[in-house]
């Protein structure tokens, strides 16, 4: 089973460059440690982007969570880095109640 309206997902931008490749967030930086040593970089936000959406339109569902907040999916596939290299990560999505569109909350190497 795959992520409901899969082809709305979406990323902040903050979420990508203030959290998941920040070197100076007190969680992020760990997972900034992770994706650089991949050769992503502020210079390549997009291609991070695209590579995480692209997991959650097409790997299927893992394990889905219900919370206060919403359900909570969990999806592991292969990213494709810019050194050339693929690497497994798991994201974490959440589609919020009264919501519809999954929306991304973290990934890290799976």
């Amino acid at each position: 089973m795959t992520i409901p309206n899969k082809e709305s997902a979406y990323i902040p931008h903050s979420k990508l460059v203030d959290y998941l490749l920040s070197q100076t967030h007190a969680i992020g930086k760990s997972k900034s440690k992770f994706f650089r040593r991949f050769g992503f970089d502020d210079t390549n936000v997009a291609v991070l982007e695209q590579g995480l959406k692209k997991i959650a339109q097409e790997y299927e569902i893992i394990e889905k969570i219900s919370i206060p907040y919403g359900e909570k999916y969990i999806i592991d596939g292969v990213l494709q880095t810019p050194i050339g290299r693929e690497i497994r990560v798991r994201t974490v999505w959440i589609i919020e109640k009264d919501e519809s569109i999954p929306r991304f909350v973290t990934a890290h190497p799976a």
